[in-house]
């Protein structure tokens, strides 16, 4: 894992759950394909490597507590197959919102990587340039639309230096009255919190941007939980990697075991589903397809990935499938291969193009059609699809009351 605030990376809607909503799968490379223009226009072609698709919905929730969304014509694009598209517009407020976290975590994500020493000598020098250059750039972006990115910067600054005191001072004896107790001297949560602080204030500002206050508080903490769930499952995933390489973790360096860390995740989600039944959207169903279902997706298949059955506490246990976790789902009985060079480089560019990857439970590309392995499996009948919403659907705690999804229970 390298150092720094976590870099986003974990949502990634499903083409085929948009019908379920009676939504154009369409709008979210719409959105995608604005912050990639919207990056061009304003830093250059460069800029658009740093296309981020967490960032996308950032441009979904603004749209999402506004009336409507402006759009525009886009020209022919290969990731489109060279066709035209209507695409939301470069000057939007939610896409110079995502187009400054794009660059801003795409600053530091190219930073981590110098530092860390994965990059050839030959390429430091320029990377750091670049690195450099989209920093003063996300800055620039971020006074046009009013959002203060010191706390922001600050914040990403503390994490090497965080994460040095979690290395080195590991525990230390603290005398209270029941005698003496090994207290850590950083907590998970410490080394968590920058990367909360920074989707706490982007999240929260979707809600400035729209010119609806009223939802600040909300946004602010989804954004808090999906910082965390971003930090957590990126340790989660990097942990045996890491520790093969003599590299920190923060995991490995408070003490905390894969079970606990899961159920930090799934606290977090819990966290999201609440705020976001709380806060005003007037496209509180592209809000669930665009960021509650890919979390939920996301929890599942780092479960299947460390061997925790997950899904309805009511369903037959089914037995996880081992792969790494965010690798692409691969058909029953088979063992997983790796993604062609098109979906690597979407990979590793950081693009994601609505169809190229699907959720678990689904095909990939996605056809529509679900995986024998993960059909659901419920006591009480086939009373819902929300195998994205709740853990519980047949017990007194009804997800229908927690995030609104069409259940019967």
């Amino acid at each position: 894992m390298t150092d720094g605030v976590a870099v986003f990376g974990v949502l990634k809607p499903c083409a085929h759950g948009a019908a379920k909503y009676g939504i154009d799968p369409g709008q979210w490379q719409a959105h995608m394909c604005g912050l990639c223009l919207g990056l061009r226009d304003g830093h250059g072609q460069l800029a658009r490597a740093a296309t981020n698709t967490d960032a996308i919905v950032l441009s979904v929730l603004t749209e999402a507590q506004s009336a409507a969304g402006a759009r525009t014509s886009a020209g022919p694009c290969p990731l489109r197959g060279m066709k035209r598209a209507s695409v939301v517009a470069a000057n939007a407020p939610g896409v110079q919102l995502a187009a400054t976290a794009s660059l801003l975590l795409g600053a530091a994500k190219i930073r981590d990587h110098v530092d860390d020493g994965d990059t050839s000598a030959a390429t430091r020098r320029p990377l750091r340039r670049v690195s450099n250059t989209w920093a003063v750039r996300a800055q620039r972006q971020a006074d046009l639309i009013g959002l203060d990115v010191q706390p922001m910067l600050a914040a990403i600054a503390s994490q090497s230096a965080l994460e040095a005191r979690a290395a080195d001072a590991g525990l230390r004896p603290v005398v209270h009255g029941r005698g003496i107790e090994a207290v850590r001297v950083i907590t998970l949560d410490d080394l968590t919190g920058p990367t909360q602080l920074c989707a706490a204030t982007l999240f929260g500002h979707t809600a400035t941007l729209a010119g609806r206050p009223e939802n600040v508080a909300a946004l602010e903490e989804i954004g808090r939980h999906v910082g965390r769930i971003a930090h957590l499952a990126d340790a989660i995933e990097d942990l045996e990697r890491d520790r093969a390489r003599g590299r920190f973790n923060p995991l490995e360096a408070t003490g905390t075991d894969m079970p606990r860390a899961y159920d930090l995740l799934r606290e977090s989600e819990s966290r999201i589903r609440r705020a976001a039944s709380e806060a005003e959207l007037d496209q509180l169903p592209t809000v669930r397809w665009a960021l509650l279902d890919p979390l939920a997706s996301l929890l599942r298949r780092l479960g299947q990935g460390l061997g925790i059955a997950v899904g309805h506490v009511c369903r037959t246990p089914v037995t996880a499938q081992q792969h790494s976790p965010y690798e692409f789902p691969s058909p029953p009985g088979r063992r997983p291969g790796r993604p062609g060079p098109f979906k690597a480089s979407g990979l590793v560019l950081g693009v994601y193009c609505t169809g190229m990857a699907c959720c678990v439970d689904h095909t990939s590309p996605c056809t529509g059609e679900q995986k024998d392995a993960w059909a659901k499996r419920c006591d009480c009948g086939s009373c819902c699809d929300c195998g994205e919403c709740c853990g519980n659907c047949c017990g007194e705690d009804c997800c229908c009351g927690d995030c609104s999804c069409d259940c019967n229970c």
